[in-house]
């Protein structure tokens, strides 16, 4: 980068049609052609409130660099100009790029900055699950719970939820999860009391149980990477759901408690939750308690979609920009 000294301003900051200095995680690159033909990276960078596209031509001068250099995950100092077009959001293009050092941090380069994180301090938010775990589980439940979560505790307070969809940052899971668990025991409860006569009656430390651990497997799909935790080569081969099965059935045998049925049973909601195959679902649910899980679970993730498309849109007009993950804009102009 350039000696000439300029402002250094948040990328979250950049006003618009202004050449300045930024610090940003490269999120995704993405080699794409035009219908011509011609070759083109798809770059999106992010600090902790905006995320920015900037596309790098095959006959720019940085092309080679992105191709052959450049990696998702790690930080860079930019100097841009920031616009923001009326179809594809907010742009930057690109003036001079380096790898952040050592040095930066005189600049104010902070990793923790560039980040998404929960909107909740992740020990309040872990506090609060182990509480809901011991107040509402009964063994031997609570001891597989237990055994899993504290075997992971370090991981499980910064994962995400998911790669791209839906609670994407650190602490997603633990937010995403908590928030299941707490749908599923107020459903659990609910349908107990309401269907009185069902044999055998709704099962509620099974349902909550699964509810803590339906995504336990992420702790062996990502790696440990904190900027961008990406798919390891058993979370590609075999996915989350799997992964979650083989780590129960390593904790139940601590838990000699566990019975068979009740190991069968839980293995049932974590393999058929999705509930669609094409969601990655193993089964269909069969029983009341991976229904429970399936709609607690689904309404969580597709609610914080809506909420992040709605509070960070700035697309002018009574409807957001078309979602890419949900498929549709929303309507975020309501006077009720």
């Amino acid at each position: 980068m350039a000696s000439n000294r300029l402002p250094i301003v948040p990328l979250h900051a950049l006003p618009v049609g202004q050449l300045a200095d930024c610090f940003a995680l490269l999120a995704e690159k993405s080699r794409q052609a035009t219908r011509d033909g011609k070759v083109f990276y798809s770059c999106r960078f992010r600090d902790k409130l905006r995320s920015v596209t900037c596309t790098i031509w095959s006959d720019g001068p940085w092309f080679e660099a992105c191709e052959r250099v450049w990696k998702e995950g790690e930080c860079y100092k930019l100097r841009v100009i920031y616009s923001e077009h009326d179809r594809f959001g907010p742009q930057i293009e690109l003036h001079n790029i380096r790898p952040v050092t050592e040095a930066d941090r005189a600049d104010g380069f902070d990793l923790t900055q560039l980040l998404e994180s929960s909107r909740f301090p992740v020990e309040q938010l872990w506090s609060e699950l182990t509480q809901l775990i011991d107040k509402r589980l009964h063994d031997p439940w609570r001891q597989l719970v237990r055994q899993v979560l504290s075997a992971y505790e370090t991981k499980l307070q910064r994962l995400p939820a998911s790669e791209k969809h839906y609670y994407p940052f650190l602490g997603g899971w633990l937010e995403h999860t908590l928030s299941v668990c707490r749908l599923v025991s107020w459903l659990a409860e609910y349908y107990y009391h309401y269907y009185p006569d069902l044999q055998p009656p709704i099962n509620r430390d099974l349902v909550l149980t699964a509810a803590v651990l339906h995504e336990i497997g992420r702790v062996l799909e990502f790696g440990d990477e904190l900027a961008q935790p990406q798919p390891t080569i058993p979370g590609r081969l075999l996915g989350a759901t799997t992964l979650a099965r083989d780590l129960i059935h390593q904790a139940a045998q601590q838990v000699p408690e566990l019975s068979p049925e009740q190991l069968l049973l839980l293995d049932h909601l974590i393999l058929s939750y999705l509930a669609l195959p094409e969601w990655g679902s193993i089964r269909l649910p069969m029983i009341p308690e991976a229904l429970i899980l399936h709609h607690a679970d689904d309404l969580d993730a597709k609610m914080e979609m809506y909420y992040r498309c709605l509070t960070r849109d700035t697309n002018p007009g009574a409807f957001t920009a078309r979602d890419p993950i949900l498929g549709r804009p929303l309507l975020k102009q309501r006077t009720c």
